[in-house]
């Protein structure tokens, strides 16, 4: 992952710039540099940076203010589903609304999307400006069916994957076209990157709703269990739920009476037993598959692609 490294070392003084908040009051500041300072795999960013370096190797400033404009937009994102999920850790440490208050987080959150624009501003491209609205208009609807789902008794997959396309893809395919429009891709590479973007989000959010139930906290940077505590229709619960009988369905609503460790392990097991476990892990596996087709397969770059690939196998190997 040598390449990997070099685009996150390449990124650390612009992240290192954002994480240092000047302003007052610093009660609606020290959350902005705390969030952005827990760290993270700094993954979008740097998927706009791996874009750029399908076309040009010297980076641009525009580049560097793209890469910490979707940083930034990522963590703020993070800073309002975390009150919406009641959520109590953040990589592995108290999240903002648990460390300060639910007004200060809320603040904060609009405070860093404020800033967002101010670097979308400083760059100066039309075209990207439109496609981040975009992106961030059908995150906020894909937040909303997320919130909609835990509502509802059953879900289809369709319906999920279409969801998480919203709310976790869309901003990685907007990485990897704004970093390529930057670097001087035409349209239809850009939009050919974007679909890559998908794919690879796609095949992300299914890994991380595994490692919601199958994962270590030391490893995950949060609660393992969290999703099946809150009834999240994920795909991996859709998926049990669409393979168990009445009678064991009836078994899970009464778990939900018991102890929260009680709840977890009933729940696991039987997402292990239908086979859904298995096949949720497969499929995010075919998806990263496709992924790296896809890239094998775009040839209209004079760049490297191996910073890309580097990306699209980190994701897939995350330790459970």
């Amino acid at each position: 992952m040598q390449k990997l490294k070099q685009l996150l070392k390449d990124l650390e003084p612009a992240i290192a710039d954002i994480i240092n908040q000047p302003g007052s009051p610093r009660a609606v500041y020290e959350p902005i540099s705390y969030i952005l300072g827990l760290g993270g795999k700094r993954i979008r960013p740097a998927m706009v940076l791996a874009a750029y370096k399908l076309y040009k190797d010297d980076y641009s400033p525009e580049v560097m203010k793209i890469a910490q404009a979707v940083e930034m937009f990522h963590n703020f994102t993070l800073l309002h589903d975390d009150i919406m999920d009641n959520s109590p850790l953040r990589r592995g440490q108290e999240t903002v609304h648990i460390k300060w208050d639910n007004a200060t987080a809320i603040l904060s959150g609009d405070l860093l999307q404020i800033e967002v624009y101010e670097k979308l501003a400083d760059v100066g491209n039309v075209e990207i400006l439109k496609l981040f609205n975009t992106m961030a208009r059908e995150l906020c609807e894909g937040q909303m069916n997320d919130m909609q789902f835990e509502q509802m008794h059953v879900v289809s997959n369709e319906a999920y994957l279409e969801m998480i396309r919203q709310k976790t893809a869309v901003l990685l395919g907007f990485s990897l076209q704004a970093g390529a429009i930057l670097g001087g891709a035409n349209k239809e590479e850009g939009e050919k990157l974007y679909e890559l973007g998908i794919s690879i989000g796609l095949g992300f959010q299914l890994m991380d709703d595994y490692l919601d139930s199958f994962g270590e906290t030391a490893k995950v940077g949060k609660r393992i269990g969290g999703d099946i505590l809150e009834k999240k229709k994920t795909y991996l619960w859709n998926e049990m739920w669409g393979r168990i009988d009445a009678y064991t369905q009836q078994e899970i609503e009464a778990v939900y009476t018991e102890s929260e460790v009680e709840i977890i392990d009933f729940i696991k097991t039987k997402m292990n037993e239908s086979g859904a476990m298995d096949f949720t892990l497969n499929l995010a596996q075919n998806y990263t598959s496709k992924s790296l087709t896809a890239l094998n397969n775009f040839r209209a770059t004079v760049g490297d692609k191996g910073y890309l690939e580097e990306i699209v196998r980190m994701l897939s190997s995350r330790e459970n």
